[in-house]
């Protein structure tokens, strides 16, 4: 059996890797070792910059329709404290609750509408790589068989078998503070008052959000009228193993230790136990081998994973796709350990963050807390750290190609008039190719831009107050240069033909077109063969 890709692990990572590969053209083979799809929920929703991916990507849609609330208020927990950016018109972070099985059941079903299906059961236990491909071992019922391939992604999870297999470490530490945590509907008798306090006898009136106590934090919050997510974290020596299972009991017990009162639970719907750790790998490659998600990171942190993890998958589609089609520049499949090692070490930044304003008790400690509150009364600061945590302040490093401020970042989603209909920057992301929009109608920007039509997508268009006089734009919707309003073009010529060198490879490269496959679920798109509303 051979594959261009073999993609490790069938979790929201793996699965959008292998969405994002087949739009580009390359069917991966997709294995995962479980039997079958996970009912327990190891997170609750998506949130930061995936959603706009998302809709760039025309599954946005589909999200919210599976969502338990697609759209909860802008307020989210920063270590102890709260970042409330309610009162923002335009919140840098938004989020979509979503049980991560049902999340991974929408992936599922989407990789299988473009022809592509998980191979469940089938566990790799070991590989090995030379020059030319890299092998995988793998166990099944049926016995075990090897697999060979061009690449091979390891999107399986924290205790990753392709991580150790590769050798490549993974340093950082375990906290050694357990959380437990319950979604749970409101038990008879427990009082709730109407702004979402609990009465509980013996601990009092207790506020929506984190309350610390000598022997720990307990915090909860409404996922609807009647369900409630609590949590506690308390200082433990134990090790807890995933065969260990947490049970409402046991939560009970921690709710007691830490409030000094009891608190019924009504009927449990989920119940999970988990220590946060604070691991990065060294590196998110090793020769044909690539690593994403909890593979190669962990953060002391909630609420982040899958937003890294999934964008993993985004940066690394593309390039590889346009490795196995053999046309990728030099180094393209390099960049996604640059760009993506360095947004992991930003998100392990503030996550460790979060970590010092939750574990001191001390005088100290509190301070720091109240004066970080205070800063999250300005605007500009809760804004800043709203989109820290979203993870769209990241801004991938594009040398030689001029200092717009739009270089390096995810491409804002326009308004265009292409002088017959009005369509988006969303919209023409579907596909996921690269697209060169001429919003000033450069002529001589496009004769560069031409050069690279089988790969690029062209248009002329138009928007209000635009940004620039022309932007490229790579699949993965980060711009990868921008020409200012006016500039001129002694200066453009050379800087945009430069980056589509570098980006997508030699103009006469003998190589086949960027497929134009029929996204699932994507309205008709318009045509860019040639570029629309073009002068001659």
């Amino acid at each position: 059996m051979d594959a261009d890709v073999i993609i490790v692990g069938a979790g929201p990572t793996g699965l959008m890797l292998a969405n994002e590969l087949c739009t580009a053209g390359v069917k991966p083979l997709l294995l995962e070792r479980q039997k079958r799809l996970r009912e327990t929920p190891r997170a609750n929703g998506l949130g930061g910059q995936i959603l706009q991916l998302l809709h760039y990507r025309g599954m946005l849609a589909d999200l919210h329709a599976a969502s338990t609330d697609p759209h909860p208020p802008p307020r989210f927990p920063f270590g102890d404290v709260h970042l409330d950016l309610r009162h923002l018109p335009d919140p840098p972070m938004r989020a979509a609750q979503i049980p991560q099985p049902r999340l991974e059941r929408l992936l599922e079903e989407h990789v299988e509408r473009l022809g592509t299906r998980v191979i469940r059961a089938h566990e790799v236990v070991g590989i090995s790589q030379d020059r030319d491909r890299v092998s995988a071992e793998v166990r099944c019922a049926e016995g075990p068989y090897r697999v060979n391939a061009r690449y091979l992604v390891g999107c399986d999870g924290p205790r990753s078998r392709v991580r150790e297999q590769a050798g490549i470490s993974f340093p950082g530490s375990t906290c050694p503070e357990v959380n437990r945590l319950s979604q749970v509907t409101l038990a008879e008798g427990v009082k709730r008052h109407d702004n979402g306090d609990l009465e509980v006898p013996g601990a009092g009136r207790l506020s929506p959000g984190f309350t610390r106590t000598g022997q720990g934090v307990f915090g909860f919050g409404w996922l609807t009228a009647e369900v409630l997510l609590i949590s506690t974290t308390e200082s433990e020596a134990t090790g807890y193993g995933d065969d260990a299972p947490m049970t409402l009991a046991e939560h009970q017990d921690s709710i007691r230790r830490v409030i000094g009162a009891e608190l019924p639970l009504g009927t449990p719907l989920r119940l999970s136990r988990y220590q946060l750790q604070d691991r990065q790998a060294d590196r998110y490659r090793d020769g044909r081998v690539l690593l994403a998600g909890d593979a190669a990171h962990l953060f002391p942190a909630t609420g982040v994973a899958l937003n890294a993890g999934m964008l993993d998958a985004v940066n690394l589609a593309w390039k590889l796709a346009d490795e196995v089609r053999g046309w990728a520049p030099p180094g393209l499949l390099d960049t996604y350990q640059t760009e993506r090692h360095a947004a992991g070490a930003r998100t392990l930044l503030h996550t460790r963050a979060q970590m010092a304003l939750r574990r001191g008790h001390d005088p100290a400690a509190e301070a720091l807390r109240d004066v970080f509150k205070e800063l999250l009364e300005d605007e500009a600061s809760l804004r800043r750290i709203g989109t820290l945590v979203a993870g769209s302040d990241i801004r991938h490093p594009v040398p030689g190609q001029g200092d717009h401020a739009l270089t390096g970042a995810l491409a804002p989603d326009l308004t265009l008039d292409t002088g017959q209909d009005v369509t988006t920057v969303a919209q023409l992301m579907r596909p996921a190719r690269p697209l060169f929009l001429d919003l000033a109608d450069r002529p001589e920007l496009r004769r560069i831009a031409e050069r690279w039509a089988h790969r690029v997508n062209i248009y002329t268009v138009s928007t209000h107050d635009r940004p620039a006089d022309a932007l490229l734009i790579r699949p993965d919707a980060h711009i990868a240069w921008a020409a200012p309003v006016g500039a001129s073009s002694g200066t453009l010529l050379p800087e945009l033909e430069h980056a589509l060198g570098t980006w997508f490879g030699s103009p006469w490269a003998d190589v086949t077109p960027y497929p134009q496959p029929a996204t699932v679920g994507s309205p008709a798109l318009p045509a860019a063969s040639a570029p629309v509303r073009h002068p001659r």
